[in-house]
């Protein structure tokens, strides 16, 4: 780990000023940054602690109905908040299934859909072609290696690793907005744009500019009939193979709007658009559900040696689906 200068912020504008140096990073939870600077993922030379600033604490009511969740909220108070558990229960049971316990007492909500891929070619100790880590190298994990945490979805031949973050498949299925503040200005992203495709960058992980800070996440409508799948080698503290979120909406016995979204597919949480568009106006439990799940799948390209993934997603987000719908 090399040095670094550490500044504790007093104001939000005494933060966004600190990180107007170069090469500086902001420190909440300190559960993934303190992981990338160990191994040399980032090597920041100034960290500025934005752990005690009361106002990026509070979960509070927007006026369209909502919730705004403060950055700063820890992951455990976000999931077993009465407001987020009755009106959200998908973005409650994604983030309990979410790392261990012991983490999510100390992790925070705006943290969590920073955290970097799990690919072990990008976190290797060793130097390794990896086009995340050095620009340009190459990606290892396309011929390699590549049956468990490796796309599905939207990758290229420079980088085929997904997103972790379980808590960012439920904020895309729920369609919530991240909150930034910036210097030179803030702005509202939408969480199924906030992840950067590797066509796009394959270097880079996520949208914000240096020196952004994510200072809150709004939730829109209340969505009590959804739910959260989580796949994974061992029942707790480990990564999802892949997941589900789906939130429905059931009007005169048939669904009047879906939304599903896939997690450790992608380098983003993948929204099924196709799917959710042939949902509307099925009945729930009908045979033509599991087609209209199968039909979000048309773009699915499995690697060497993850083809499994396809089925095990598509019966994976057909279940979220039925939770939703029982729900």
């Amino acid at each position: 780990m090399r040095p670094f200068t550490y500044v504790r912020a007093e104001t939000l504008p005494g933060a966004l000023d600190s990180a107007r140096t170069d090469n500086t990073m902001f420190l909440a939870g300190g559960t993934e940054l303190l992981n990338w600077a160990r191994i040399g993922i980032e090597t920041p030379s100034r960290l500025v602690d934005i752990g005690r600033l009361p106002e990026l604490h509070e979960i509070t009511p927007t006026e369209d109905g909502g919730l705004r969740i403060g950055a700063l909220a820890r992951l455990n108070d976000v999931a077993q908040d009465a407001r987020v558990e009755t009106a959200y229960p998908v973005f409650s049971q994604a983030i309990l299934k979410a790392a261990s316990a012991q983490l999510r007492n100390l992790a925070t909500i705006g943290g969590n859909p920073v955290q970097r891929v799990r690919c072990p070619y990008f976190r290797s100790n060793g130097p390794v072609a990896c086009n995340k880590r050095v620009p340009g190298s190459g990606c290892a994990a396309l011929h390699g290696a590549n049956s468990e945490r490796f796309a599905i979805f939207g990758w290229t031949e420079d980088c085929v690793a997904v997103q972790p973050s379980d808590p960012a498949v439920a904020l895309a299925c729920l369609d919530a907005e991240i909150i930034t503040e910036h210097g030179d200005g803030g702005r509202r992203i939408p969480a199924t744009e906030f992840h950067t495709l590797p066509d796009v960058d394959p270097a880079a992980h996520n949208v914000l500019r240096p020196g952004e800070l994510i200072t809150g996440i709004e939730l829109g409508a209340p969505a009590p009939r959804s739910a959260y799948v989580k796949v994974r080698e061992r029942q707790s503290y480990e990564y999802a193979l892949v997941s589900a979120a789906a939130a429905v909406e059931v009007t005169d016995g048939v669904i009047s709007r879906a939304r599903v979204a896939l997690g450790s597919v992608a380098l983003r949480p993948w929204r099924l658009y196709d799917a959710e568009a042939a949902l509307v106006g099925l009945t729930p439990g009908s045979p033509e559900v599991r087609d209209a799940v199968t039909s979000g799948f048309s773009a699915a390209r499995p690697l060497s040696s993850n083809a499994y993934k396809i089925p095990l997603a598509r019966n994976t987000a057909l279940r979220a689906l039925e939770l939703a719908l029982e729900a």
